[in-house]
């Protein structure tokens, strides 16, 4: 069966998909056409259904569960860090709160831990939808106040001028005593069949058990998207992301989880919590 699978042109994926997309590991008798674009992108279409099999925010996850079913693996969780909050200068969370702030997309889990972290829904700040990989120069050219970034400029801002002002990821094992931070997990379309999503289940478990055991290798494949990084980095960064909370989410994967939906269900962030 050919399937169309997103996932996002950056280090930690396509490490994760290195395997699958070398034909490394057993496909299962499935083409894997490899989509890369931007994990909101990749959000959006999938609430399109475009995609049988995609990277997907946990955030988005929440709106497109009745179509695609999560997958116990590939998971990205920050254990300890995340997405970061930065400035030209520092600025407190109160402040925060009445700033422009660049965000890489309204369905990104990114986009609902700072309104976690702030406490205010959707609408009640100044929220400034901006690609990724933007959100930079949107600080410096004071188009936004501060920005929300992800990816690799978690640990270049600093090379790049920028001022931390909280890392989320931080501030959330802080706040759930611990627990990781859930970002982006796989979803594959619930209509293939239970056959199909076990299989995909597996072949990308072995993809990323595949990566992990030859990461020399794997991360090499990864570094043309790693955005200006060294190989030294970007196994940092992989190693971030990409990890046994990947193979699997275990008990505190799912404890993450259940804490970042049950908290944004309260506060009326999200409609409903997944099964």
């Amino acid at each position: 069966m050919k399937l169309l699978l997103g996932h996002s042109p950056d280090a930690d994926d396509a490490f994760m998909f290195y395997a699958m997309a070398k034909n490394l590991v057993n496909l299962r008798g499935h083409d894997y056409e490899h989509i890369l674009q931007d994990i909101e992108t990749l959000n959006r279409r999938c609430q399109a259904t475009e995609l049988d099999v995609s990277a997907v925010s946990f955030h988005a996850y929440t709106k497109i569960s009745d179509h695609y079913a999560l997958l116990p693996c590939g998971a990205s969780f920050g254990d300890g860090y995340g997405p970061c909050l930065v400035a030209k200068k520092k600025y407190s969370r109160e402040e925060m709160k009445k700033l422009r702030i660049g965000i890489p997309g309204l369905l990104t889990s990114a986009y609902l831990t700072l309104q976690l972290y702030l406490g205010l829904p959707h609408g009640s700040f100044q929220a400034i939808n901006i690609p990724f990989d933007q959100i930079h120069q949107a600080i410096l050219d004071e188009r936004v106040d501060a920005g929300l970034i992800i990816h690799e400029g978690q640990l270049t801002y600093q090379e790049e001028g920028f001022t931390l002002c909280e890392d989320l990821g931080a501030w959330w094992a802080r706040d759930t005593q611990g627990l990781p931070l859930p970002l982006g997990g796989n979803v594959v379309r619930r209509d293939l069949g239970l056959k199909t999503i076990s299989e995909v289940t597996e072949t990308l478990r072995e993809s990323v058990r595949y990566a992990l055991d030859h990461r020399q290798a794997g991360v090499r494949h990864a570094l043309p998207l790693s955005r200006g990084m060294d190989e030294k980095r970007t196994d940092t960064f992989i190693g971030m992301y990409v990890n046994d909370l990947t193979l699997d989410f275990g008990p505190r994967g799912k404890a993450g989880l259940r804490e970042f939906m049950n908290r944004a269900k309260a506060q009326g962030l999200i409609e409903k919590i997944p099964d």
